[in-house]
């Protein structure tokens, strides 16, 4: 009998890489976490410089663990000792890099890359400057509108993140979105880029995951 789960999440993405295809965003699906990570690996060229987006996903899921073992360039952001001060500049560098490889806060099911950001380096090299960008992504955060990706965005990772981060926010505190009350230093939402199509043909992939990945 199969899985109900597995068998929905990979008809999501089929709808989902099928309205990719027609805005120029390479998009696949596949069913384990070790296969995804496996084609990943083999997308990145030897001595790339590869940086790393602020992500769950890549790091539970055993990717962040995968790149260290290649011949590349890793802007690792996740190991143990990294400063602050070397956490940013390596923000900054992965502006710049050859790969970035980041999760995406929510997909809608017209294809599309809905994401926000504290600080804005996520989301800008997503959109300009690394030569190849690769967004590893469960099909738990496939919804169907762009509200509901905003939603998911205010109401499920921004209070997530809050906690993890150790942040005093009002939707940490709340466990829901609470924007009157909600304001720099500490608030975590500050930019928001919705994605809808690729200009550079195989600028942009997504790789589905038919698994429950981060937040």
């Amino acid at each position: 009998m199969p899985d109900p789960k597995k068998t929905i999440y990979e008809r999501k993405a089929a709808t989902v890489i099928q309205a990719m295809a027609r805005q120029n965003i390479e998009a696949r699906y596949f069913d384990s976490r070790e296969e995804a990570i496996a084609a990943i690996c083999k997308m990145i060229p030897k001595g790339a410089t590869v940086g790393l987006g602020g992500s769950t996903t890549i790091v539970e899921s055993g990717l962040v663990d995968a790149l260290r073992g290649l011949d590349i360039n890793l802007l690792d952001r996740y190991r143990e000792g990294v400063t602050s001060q070397q956490q940013f500049d390596m923000r900054i560098q992965g502006l710049t890099s050859d790969v970035f490889i980041a999760s995406s806060n929510a997909v809608t099911m017209d294809g599309k890359l809905v994401n926000e950001d504290g600080l804005g380096n996520r989301v800008a090299s997503m959109i300009f400057g690394p030569e190849k960008v690769i967004l590893m992504v469960g099909c738990n955060k496939i919804v169907r509108t762009l509200d509901e990706a905003i939603s998911r965005i205010k109401n499920i990772c921004a209070p997530f993140n809050s906690i993890r981060f150790n942040v005093d926010t009002p939707c940490g505190r709340l466990g829901f979105c609470d924007p009157d009350n909600c304001t720099p230093p500490k608030r975590i939402c500050s930019q928001i880029a919705i994605i809808e199509s690729n200009a550079m043909a195989g600028r942009l992939n997504v790789i589905f995951v038919g698994e429950d990945l981060g937040f």
